[in-house]
């Protein structure tokens, strides 16, 4: 075991997983009983789920589309065959084919490194009691586009205490969601497109549209939501034709937006391609297998092998073939392309032309938002920034240069996941686009570590207050147990979000007693800062970041002594999206020019 780092990196985990195990101790002891109740007619069959706590109605591992195993793989996915009899939906189906972590929740084969399986494309239905015609909100996962599943995700109190619907999906991930090999193409603009992900993320809108209405929600009010990697995918859902007049809003926690352009997701990596374009992944499988000895000879060989053999040999490979070339990074997350700029699922324009242009996305009310913290959730789980004593006691080792680092890394992350986003779309005439910044960082301390400096308000520590549920996952609720007033500023998200999947404006809430949220840009407004009552409260802010600004900023910051720091903090706020070489060099008062950029990490 490495440094008692892994006390917070346990931490972090139970954080992005909150909800990855069950709602309570309870709940994993008595598996939930099939109540008649809940028995409901879909376009496949017959379904009967249970009764969840506080009375909703809740119907788990329902199947939106058939399994996309054999020669389905790598394709369009098709609506589900149907049934006969009545099919009990008591629990969460497959995980999606992802890296074993405390995130997967899913021994599965103890010599893999795989966990999930194919068969995955099932999602969880939650509803009050005689539910007719309410809101319907689409949970979509966050966890990198390559690990995650929708039924960690207890829907329980946000339905019943806020009279709405909702629905959270699984969707492929990884090379299995996202996979270009030019030699798989079939002549079908939608199984080419490499976007099998996002067109299950679309199938699933369809599934609901046709559905959603036997479990009491509005097939005409729908909301698209989601954090991290599922929030990049509500972006996508707006960007993409397909989903014109699948869903009717959308919120945004802590994304952002850029489709990858095909050549990167198919090239050879000496030819432009990603390090695991397509075509490296088959490089590295035959590698693995002993077809030849290195990759500059998997190559060559690849070269040579032809259209059908390319095929019959990617599909002949099990998904722990493929997961076997990667070690799990963060959380089990893996660098792997998605989001593919094909033209015909996903654009193939930059996010600026398709924000800018109200003829290139699905323009309707928009909320965007991150957290204050946002990069803390990664970075404190590094050990380098971390002094130890006694292997028990983590302390931070230069709590000022952490600090800066998750500053300077959360304002270019509030910058292209919210600022420029919301003036792109207001400029193009969308006026109910709302944005905001969630500040709740009262974690307080475990062993004498302050984790409200350490993690602060850092990615996905807002997902309990959306949900309204602090009890579930790994047990580490204590998390949160230093804040007095977390469940009122619950209570406001939920208002807020329900409010505006009601309505497309949150304005004061759904019990009209909020401080009201304004549009970006009213009365020289941007975004609402949501806190509890204990510390700053909920109001609006004028702050608007831009790249020119941030950078401006970090040049000029006289906080910061040494160059390598300052250089270090220009690479990973701007090194995959605004880097400039000769900016770079020439960076602050002593410019970078004696580093080398390929030493610093890009985030």
């Amino acid at each position: 075991m490495q440094k008692i780092a892994v006390v917070l990196i346990v931490v972090s985990l139970a954080v992005i997983a909150y909800f990855a195990l069950s709602t309570d101790e309870e709940t994993a002891a008595t598996p939930p009983q099939r109540d008649d109740v809940t028995l409901r007619t879909t376009t496949s069959g017959d379904i009967v789920g249970f009764i969840d706590h506080f009375g909703a109605r809740a119907w788990m591992g329902v199947p939106f589309a058939e399994p996309p195993v054999g020669e389905w793989r790598w394709r369009t996915p098709q609506p589900p065959v149907k049934w006969t009899g009545t099919r009990e939906a008591l629990a969460a189906g497959n995980l999606c084919p992802q890296m074993k972590s405390l995130l997967s929740g899913d021994a599965g084969n103890p010599e893999s490194n795989m966990a999930g399986s194919e068969d995955c494309l099932y999602l969880n239905i939650w509803a009050p009691a005689n539910a007719r015609n309410k809101p319907v909100m689409l949970w979509i996962h966050g966890g990198g586009n390559t690990i995650g599943h929708g039924g960690s995700y207890n829907s329980a109190k946000l339905v019943t205490s806020q009279d709405i619907v909702v629905v959270t999906i699984n969707y492929r991930l990884g090379p299995m969601g996202w996979f270009s090999h030019p030699d798989l193409a079939r002549g079908d603009p939608l199984d080419d497109s490499g976007n099998y992900g996002t067109l299950d993320v679309i199938r699933a809108l369809e599934w609901t549209r046709d559905n959603i209405a036997q479990f009491g929600g509005d097939p005409g009010n729908v909301t698209v939501f989601g954090e991290s990697a599922g929030a990049f995918d509500t972006l996508a859902m707006l960007a993409s034709p397909l989903a014109k007049g699948l869903f009717h809003r959308a919120i945004s926690q802590s994304g952002g937006f850029t489709t990858v352009p095909m050549k990167v997701a198919q090239n050879h990596h000496t030819e432009g391609g990603h390090i695991y374009s397509a075509r490296e992944i088959l490089n590295h499988l035959l590698v693995a297998d002993g077809t030849v000895g290195d990759l500059a000879a998997a190559r060559d060989y690849q070269s040579d092998m032809g259209k059908l053999n390319v095929r019959e040999y990617l599909y002949a490979k099990s998904a722990e073939d493929i997961f076997a070339l990667f070690e799990g990074g963060g959380f089990g997350m893996i660098d792997v392309p998605a989001n593919f700029g094909d033209g015909h699922v996903l654009p193939a324009l930059t996010t600026q032309e398709i924000f800018s242009d109200a003829a290139n996305y699905n323009e309707m009310p928009v909320i965007l938002g991150t957290n204050r913290d946002e990069p803390a959730l990664f970075m404190a789980q590094n050990p380098e920034v971390l002094d130890t004593f006694l292997w028990f006691f983590p302390r931070l080792k230069d709590e000022d240069s952490y600090l800066r680092a998750v500053k300077y890394g959360a304002l270019a992350w509030k910058e292209r996941g919210v600022d420029s986003l919301a003036t792109y779309m207001t400029a193009a005439g969308n006026p109910n686009v709302f944005a905001y910044r969630f500040d709740w960082d009262e974690e307080g301390s475990t062993l004498g570590y302050d984790l409200s400096k350490a993690l602060g308000a850092a990615h996905a520590l807002e997902i309990p207050f959306v949900f309204g549920d602090f009890n579930g996952g790994l047990g580490l609720g204590y998390l949160y147990t230093n804040s007095d007033t977390k469940e009122d500023l619950a209570e406001s998200m939920m208002s807020y979000w329900t409010q505006f999947a009601l309505t497309g404006n949150p304005g004061r809430g759904r019990t009209d007693s909020e401080v009201e949220w304004l549009s970006w840009g009213t009365d020289g407004k941007s975004s609402i800062v949501l806190d509890t009552p204990e510390d700053q409260g909920i109001y609006m802010i004028e702050e608007v970041v831009s790249i020119a600004g941030l950078k401006d900023a970090l040049a000029a910051d006289s906080a910061i002594g040494e160059p390598r720091e300052r250089c270090q903090l220009y690479m990973s706020a701007f090194g995959r999206s605004a880097f400039d070489a000769a900016e770079f060099k020439n960076f602050g008062p002593d410019g970078c020019s004696q580093f080398d950029v390929n030493q610093f990490a890009r985030f």
